[in-house]
């Protein structure tokens, strides 16, 4: 819109300019006027008409064309030129309102081809903000492609496509190396655990402080292991590889990971609540098993005494939704909205040495983008967070992105 303004007011001012040159011209230009003359005669009782063709001069004032008005006509030379200079003013006030009339008429008109013109130099920037507004971690393989003849616009959108491929580049690399790094951690792991059990194992028996101290790094070695884990499935995820795509009962994972962790509920004195519709989702029965694993157990890690844990199933169009809320200490919205970021915990009561990593809400919200869902976090004024994860119902497009 502001584009078609100025460009029917640059055409406007344009218009307005020549019309002005014009009227000038015309009422400076010498023309040639015609005057009906009529005088009667003292004899008879018959008019005499003749026509009597002037021009006027430059400076306004009356000059006989090539037939003088004949004698006995009783015409004045004021006569004439008051007459010449009323038709004069007359065409004048006529001509200048047809150009207020055309002018207006190229106003609108101007309007109009201001506003085509606009869309058609616009539209390649529309395609490259839409394309742009779709791309994001998850999808960087797409690329604007702007076809066309080398002007600026194709060359911005040759310089975001250079971007978007560095920036895969780099993101591809950092998902390679955590899985590189991650998978040749767990041998080092392994040995020293064997190294422990063996050292532990042998006799004499070892004393009470090195017991002790086997207890703490064997903890702490469990610590690693579901830390190196927890890295591989997290790159496992961002880079949507899954093997074993197939249709998967939601609510039947849902329910077997409730069954495994209702021991660990009830030590922890905390009451589950399930309500699991039948719904269908197409993925990797591994990878969503590992997301419902995650939010039950931070569901039953970051409670209170007495809490409670409400699982859902349900399905919405052609969406499943999986919701787990519970109850626990009062969060600040905003830092519920960073849990989802590797590392990052909310409050100084889901911080320390709680037995998490701080990976779970990062690798299920990785797990959801690579099945083409969503995540949201949302905290509970009674205490407590919501987690409401959206995956596409089995049958549903499903894009090729995750098959790879």
């Amino acid at each position: 819109m502001r584009l078609a303004l100025a460009y029917g007011a640059l055409f406007l001012l344009c218009g307005a300019a020549l019309l002005a040159i014009s009227y000038f011209f015309v009422a400076r230009y010498p023309f040639a006027a015609t005057v009906h003359l009529t005088s009667r005669s003292n004899v008879t009782s018959h008019g005499v008409s003749k026509t009597v063709r002037l021009i006027p001069s430059s400076n306004g004032t009356s000059s006989p064309g090539p037939k003088s008005p004949p004698p006995g006509l009783g015409v004045s030379s004021g006569s004439v030129r008051e007459a010449l200079n009323a038709q004069h003013s007359a065409d004048l006030h006529t001509l200048l309102v047809w150009f207020a009339v055309a002018l207006g008429a190229m106003a609108a008109t101007s309007v109009l081809l201001g506003w085509l013109m606009a869309g058609r130099v616009l539209r390649p920037l529309r395609r490259i903000t839409s394309t742009a507004r779709h791309i994001s971690e998850e999808n960087l393989h797409q690329r604007l492609a702007l076809a066309g003849p080398s002007d600026e616009i194709t060359d911005l959108a040759a310089t975001i496509d250079g971007l978007l491929a560095r920036l895969e580049g780099a993101f591809d690399a950092q998902r390679a190396f955590v899985a590189n790094a991650s998978h040749e951690l767990r041998t080092p792991l392994a040995m020293m655990r064997t190294s422990l059990d063996v050292a532990a194992a042998k006799s004499p028996p070892v004393s009470n402080d090195a017991s002790v101290l086997s207890a703490k790094v064997r903890e702490g070695l469990d610590q690693a292991e579901r830390l190196v884990e927890s890295f591989l499935v997290l790159a496992r995820a961002e880079r949507g590889v899954m093997e074993d795509l197939t249709t998967v009962s939601l609510p039947q994972i849902t329910a077997d990971v409730l069954d495994a962790r209702a021991d660990g509920a009830g030590a922890a004195n905390v009451t589950v609540h399930r309500s699991l519709d039948d719904v269908k989702v197409a993925g990797s029965q591994t990878l969503l098993s590992r997301l419902a694993v995650n939010l039950v157990d931070n569901a039953i890690r970051y409670n209170e005494p007495g809490g409670w844990v409400r699982v859902t199933t349900s399905a919405e169009g052609r969406s499943a939704r999986l919701i787990v809320e519970n109850t626990g200490p009062v969060l600040d919205p905003e830092d519920v909205g960073q849990l989802g970021r590797p590392f990052r915990r909310g409050g100084a009561e889901r911080t320390g040495s709680d037995g998490g990593v701080g990976l779970g809400l990062s690798i299920v919200a990785a797990i959801a983008a690579a099945h083409h869902g969503t995540v949201e976090v949302e905290a509970r004024s009674q205490g407590g967070v919501r987690v409401a994860v959206e995956l596409p119902r089995a049958g549903a497009a499903f894009p090729d992105r995750v098959l790879s």
